[in-house]
């Protein structure tokens, strides 16, 4: 079965580390610094309140974390918005939307 759709490293080079865009470790530095800060301010040994204090050190690894034909779940997750919010009936206007129609001449 033939699953080729391009080559693994065409884009890579253009990312940091080969793996992460600017916002992506915006995301998970934003994420991990805010738990950071948290497990600083809250003192708890409470195991309910340690795994929401780590919560968005969680869920911005998750959003950046590679997926296969997409760059991450982000990426996926912003995919899926579009397809499901935009329109999906396209119109055809190229060289050739009178072809076979005598109402142009």
């Amino acid at each position: 079965m033939n699953n080729y759709l391009i080559p693994a490293n065409t884009k890579k080079s253009q990312l940091i580390l080969g793996f992460f865009t600017l916002t992506d470790l915006i995301i998970f530095i934003v994420g991990v610094v805010w738990s950071f800060i948290m497990l600083v301010l809250i003192k708890s040994l409470n195991l309910p309140v340690l795994i929401l204090i780590m919560l968005p050190a969680l869920i911005a690894t998750f959003l950046v974390m590679p997926v296969p034909h997409y760059h991450n779940i982000l990426q996926l997750l912003t995919n899926i918005f579009s397809f499901y919010t935009n329109r999906r009936q396209y119109f055809w206007k190229g060289w050739c939307i009178h072809e076979g129609n005598n109402s142009s001449k």
